[in-house]
């Protein structure tokens, strides 16, 4: 067994430094100005989370002190796109607060662009103000290390630690060195998870050698979940994954075409298609999306399910591709180097795809394509972590004295761990770090973290644990019969194999074109009953695969719970993300609810509830 490195006595543990962890080590550094604050990092912090590549955009930014938007009109926005599936009180707490986060980027050295005549932020859309980010990631990252007692890079963090003294209390994580292979174990007072939400649980469309081009950051394993479902926390929200409409293959973001290049899309016979679909949308959705004929209400958004409703429904009547229209606006020198500059800073792949396939946009029409589904809770959609509001705003079912605490005491989640928050994005999943810190160390300065034990028993029972496919191997290796077949044994990368194809056609994934049903799904389940008996006796042959099989094992879980989530809510809210084939209409009557589920640690048995939707933020008059 490998050597075992503790570092006790830690008062905030952030665990993953994407935007949400870099928030939250920040933020804990002022209110906590004599604790020990440590940030666990699977990668680098550097070049981590989904900002890692960079991005030419901010998405959320409200700009109220220019006269632009106010957290009410973000609300509405969040809750209209989320087909009124939204928990307003959170999303309410995040927008008051982003401005003053995005102030702080620039003052780091974040260059944000400028309307030259009016002097404020160069809005690319109503929330996004354009940038040069291609080192966003390292200028945030730097604030975040000065903050921190110390940053641990290239940790697997793979289970959180519970409360020996008090149920249902963090006491800490463990995880293992993907250099080193040591044995990681971090003993806190409280736990801020700000891991990455699931990409790669559904099998993605691109396969062989181009299959680690998705669309959200390849690396994000569902860790913000599978951490926390398996310590017990309440989820919310886990249907709501997302599909998005992107350029083919190399996955390029289309916001800033559409917004900033004024760009638009066509069918395969250069007609517009969109609204031609939205009549039949009326009686499955009702008409607070769309009015009487079908056609979008003027003074509201299309909520984005329902474009990508338009769309695959335009490629299955036999019209597709869908092109973006890019000849146009190529025309104009400043906007081709806008448009070539947007992937160059964040999305180097799709420049490069239309260079090797000899795709110019400036004389050629690209095409795009909807993705397979992805579930993340600081995006566009609200899966997550069932989580506290703040006293001043929060019901009394969503206020249990701390924000951004989860249900399990001392662990609170930002960015993707929460769910509930859609349209975040990074400055949001930063703000939900500041916030989540905040509480944390009001947490441990109300006395809430005092007593804590962790036996030696939890400890060296999950050493055991983490370290069992690599000893699974050893046992085993003389017995494989040939190539890498082995009866003892599976793979990381059978395993993601048989996790990707089994959500593909059971829980709404490309193949089947995101349709599914009750039975498709209790077959789903089955079979993912089955995978975990698998899982197992999975084998890694060395660290890095060790890395795979965890990472496989957190998606697993991820995905289960989409599963039971899926089950649970029987009805189509977001027709173009998923569609239930049993109950294809919208339904408010029973469904006007967030979901909620616990799986049991020790009986894995999931129960699930509905919990009130309150809509605190009224309608524009």
């Amino acid at each position: 067994m490998p050597n075992t490195i503790i570092e006790d006595n830690i008062d905030v543990l952030i665990v993953g430094a994407g935007l949400g962890g870099t928030g939250a080590a920040f933020e804990a550094r002022y209110w906590g100005q004599d604790k020990k604050i440590i940030i666990a990092e699977k990668a680098n912090i550097d070049r981590s989370g989904a900002v890692a590549q960079g991005l030419y955009a901010i998405n959320c930014y409200m700009g109220t002190r220019f006269g632009e938007n106010n957290p009410e009109d973000h609300v509405r926005y969040a809750r209209m796109d989320l087909m009124g599936m939204v928990r307003e009180d959170l999303l309410f707490d995040m927008a008051r607060h982003v401005d003053s986060t995005v102030h702080q980027f620039e003052e780091w050295g974040l260059p944000l662009m400028r309307d030259p005549k009016s002097g404020t932020y160069l809005r690319e859309g109503r929330w996004q103000i354009m940038i040069h980010g291609e080192s966003y990631k390292p200028i945030v990252a730097e604030a975040a290390k000065k903050s921190a007692d110390e940053v641990f890079n290239r940790i697997c963090v793979t289970h959180l630690l519970m409360d020996d003294a008090k149920e249902n209390r963090v006491a800490g994580a463990v995880g293992f060195s993907v250099r080193t292979g040591e044995y990681h174990v971090f003993k806190s007072k409280t736990v801020i998870v700000g891991a990455g939400g699931a990409s790669n649980i559904f099998k993605p469309r691109s396969v062989g050698e181009g299959a680690g081009r998705v669309w959200y950051a390849p690396w994000s394993s569902g860790s913000a979940y599978g951490l926390m479902i398996d310590a017990g926390a309440k989820m919310t929200q886990m249907e709501n994954r997302i599909v998005l409409a992107r350029f083919k293959d190399g996955y390029g973001p289309v916001g800033a075409y559409f917004l900033h290049l004024k760009t638009y899309t066509q069918n395969c016979n250069g007609e517009e298609y969109e609204s031609k679909w939205f009549p039949g949308l009326t009686e499955m959705v009702g008409k607070e999306y769309l009015d009487t004929e079908g056609q979008h209400l003027s003074h509201k958004p299309i909520p984005t399910c329902l474009r990508n409703h338009a769309f695959i429904s335009e490629v299955n009547a036999g019209r597709g591709p869908i092109h973006m229209v890019t000849m146009e606006a190529f025309q104009d020198p400043h906007l081709e180097e806008i448009g070539w500059h947007n992937f160059l800073g964040m999305t180097v792949g799709q420049a490069v795809l239309w260079a090797a396939t000899d795709v110019n946009p400036k004389y050629e029409n690209p095409e795009l394509t909807t993705s397979e589904p992805y579930v993340m809770g600081s995006h566009a959609t609200g899966c997550g972590a069932w989580c506290s509001g703040p006293e001043d705003l929060s019901p009394e079912e969503y206020f249990w004295g701390y924000n951004r605490m989860t249900t399990i005491e001392g662990l609170f989640g930002a960015g993707d761990a929460v769910g509930g928050t859609p349209h975040a994005f990074s400055s949001g999943s930063f703000t939900e770090g500041r916030l989540a810190a905040k509480a944390a160390c009001q947490y441990i300065d109300d006395g809430k973290a005092e007593g804590i034990r962790i036996s030696e028993d939890q400890v060296e029972g999950r050493k055991t644990e983490i370290f069992k496919p690599i000893e699974h191997y050893k046992l085993y290796r003389n017995e494989i019969t040939a190539g890498s077949v082995n009866p003892n044994y599976i793979s990381p990368r059978n395993g993601l194999d048989r996790l990707q194809k089994l959500m593909d056609e059971y829980a709404g994934g490309v193949t089947v074109n995101y349709m599914t049903n009750d039975k498709l799904l209790q077959i789903g389940l089955k079979k993912l009953a089955v995978l975990e008996e698998d899982l197992d006796k999975v084998a890694a042959e060395n660290i890095h695969e060790l890395l795979r099989a965890w990472e496989l094992k957190h998606r697993h879980r991820t995905s289960e719970s989409v599963v039971q989530h899926t089950l649970f809510r029987k009805e189509t809210r977001w027709p173009g993300y998923y569609y239930r084939g049993d109950a294809m209409k919208l339904n408010d009557k029973d469904w006007h609810v967030l979901t909620v589920s616990r799986r049991d640690p020790k009986t894995g048995e999931y129960t699930m509830e509905k919990a009130p939707l309150y809509h605190l933020v009224d309608e524009d008059e």
